[in-house]
């Protein structure tokens, strides 16, 4: 199945060139004026997934890239008391790029045992491979510079627009967790993920998320009426 792509199992230490050998049938190629490479090693975001789902047995779920889209879209729908004060255009941008580093790491989640140094070490490799090897030299190498600015700037998280982004990451999951769980009628309590909610620091976004968790307590409640036990 050509649309299957599994993933690389990497020896310690870790590193981007590891990563790269493993790509069949070839590693993009490097250091040319084209883009072309640079949108080969973004098919990687479509089939690599959000691992989180999978210890709840959710083994076709969404892909890297299904979240930072529909991320990108809740930006237009961004409260005008809020737009006011953001670049909603730099906020899209963040959005599509925050996560572009798992393209070649992967989705590392808290239960993985990796620390948040050695994590932010592998992404910050696989940032400046993707700005200067590959986009280094594509139309004088700015989009590479421009994303990652733009990455570092969601890392630092010292931006409103930065704080934004980090809500809608969160938000995101929230819709998410409730979709999966809805779509399993009851039969799966996806409850360890409510927490998140707890750490959007905007408050018309925490607008938003103490709506979806309304939302998930109607839902569970419907079971509790039948006189089955509810989330």
């Amino acid at each position: 199945d050509p649309a299957w792509v599994p993933a690389p199992v990497i020896s310690e230490p870790w590193s981007v060139e590891k990563v790269l050998a493993t790509i069949y049938p070839a590693p993009p190629e490097e250091g040319t004026s084209s883009p072309l490479p640079f949108f080969h090693v973004l098919e990687r975001l479509k089939t690599n997934k959000r691992e989180g789902w999978r210890r709840f047995g959710i083994d076709r779920g969404e892909s890297i890239s299904d979240h930072m889209y529909r991320m990108s879209m809740m930006t237009l729908l961004c409260p005008p008391t809020l737009a006011s004060k953001l670049d909603l255009a730099k906020c899209m941008k963040m959005c599509l790029i925050h996560d572009m580093a798992e393209s070649i790491v992967g989705d590392i989640t808290p239960v993985d045992g990796v620390p948040k140094s050695e994590k932010n070490r592998r992404e910050t490799a696989t940032m400046d491979y993707i700005a200067n090897n590959l986009l280094g030299n594509v139309y004088g190498g700015l989009a590479g510079k421009d994303i990652r600015a733009i990455w570092q700037e969601y890392e630092d998280s010292a931006t409103i627009d930065s704080h934004f982004v980090h809500d809608l990451d969160k938000m995101e999951l929230l819709c998410q967790m409730v979709e999966y769980e809805k779509r399993a009628n009851h039969c799966l309590d996806l409850s360890e993920f409510v927490y998140v909610a707890k750490r959007l620091v905007l408050t018309e976004t925490q607008e938003w998320a103490q709506d979806i968790l309304k939302e998930r307590v109607a839902f569970w409640n419907q079971k509790a009426t039948t006189g089955e036990k509810g989330a």
